[in-house]
């Protein structure tokens, strides 16, 4: 199914979907759920489809391997090529997730959004990278850069034949800073591809309060810029390769939310699945309107936001 985004563009209205999956210990078999999945949020009318977090593989970070590497790709390369084909033929925007061999000794976590005709608009290079128990990222990633090579500050939004996208990676969405960044630069989504979970050893408050700091916090973004969320995560648990925890469960609940944090779909925390609504981009200039945050930003006190510490 092939999609016209000009008509979504004049009316403000676009049919937008998450995708929420399981992943596989084998590449190929985690790209093939991917795009059938992308195939079904396609034929259900979906014109920006935005997958997961390191979607192709199964979150290899809970160690810290060297061979482990062997994974990384360039851009492009392999996957995006698959996902470029995918992007072409249902006529749609992807936003997909590569673990990016950059150069020697230099690899990304980096979201990669393909406009409807296959091409690459433009990649988001993860900026805030942890280094938790079970989440070993420092290992595996360089930050992105601050300053693209072009002059573009690090987090930019890519334009697209949807609009203007303000992707960010998972670690990300704890940062207001980097939502409020995308925002002043014209970002009309903000998209959140995510690969988070639980210790399984956790009590279930425990669990439960990390679950809700989560969805809270992004949705806070939602209302502090007025722009819709999309937060896609993945579900199933997977094990530590070393053996020293009992691994992972990650939580699913994918969601998105409108510009004033309104849940409009919101996934389970065990369910590969869908969430497909229509958003209308009109209603954040109407809500700007009333509520007008940014006008009233005193940017002149904001200074210190600069320092590691106020001391």
């Amino acid at each position: 199914m092939r999609h016209n985004p000009d008509q979504s563009s004049r009316s403000g209205l676009l049919a937008v979907a998450a995708v929420q999956q399981a992943c596989s210990e084998n590449k190929a078999a985690s790209l093939a759920t991917t795009e059938m999945l992308v195939r079904e949020a396609a034929a259900g009318g979906a014109q920006l489809i935005v997958l997961q977090e390191l979607h192709a593989t199964q979150y290899f970070c809970q160690t810290e391997d060297t061979s482990i590497f062997d994974l990384a790709e360039p851009i492009p390369g392999p996957t995006t090529e698959r996902l470029s084909a995918l992007a072409k033929e249902l006529g749609v925007v992807l936003v997909g997730s590569v673990f990016e061999r950059r150069m020697n000794g230099v690899y990304h976590n980096t979201a990669v959004v393909i406009e409807t005709n296959g091409s690459i608009a433009g990649l988001y290079r993860k900026m805030h990278i942890p280094d938790d128990p079970g989440f070993y990222e420092k290992f595996y990633f360089t930050p992105g850069d601050a300053q693209f090579n072009d002059g573009r500050n690090g987090f930019s939004p890519i334009e697209t034949s949807v609009g203007k996208l303000g992707v960010l990676v998972c670690w990300d969405q704890w940062y207001p800073e980097a939502a409020r960044l995308m925002a002043l630069a014209g970002a009309e989504i903000l998209i959140y591809p995510t690969a988070i979970g639980w210790d399984v050893t956790d009590d279930p408050d425990e669990q439960a309060r990390q679950l809700e700091a989560w969805v809270t916090v992004q949705r806070g973004h939602a209302v502090a810029n007025n722009l819709p969320v999309v937060a896609p995560n993945r579900v199933g648990t997977e094990p530590d390769p070393t053996g020293h925890s009992d691994g992972i469960r990650f939580w699913g609940h994918s969601f998105i939310c409108g510009p004033q944090g309104e849940f409009l779909a919101r996934a389970d925390d065990s369910t590969e699945c869908i969430l497909s609504v229509t958003l209308d981009r009109n209603r954040s200039e109407s809500i700007r309107r009333i509520w007008p945050y940014l006008r009233d930003r005193r940017i002149d006190a904001y200074g210190d936001i600069l320092k590691r510490v106020r001391d």
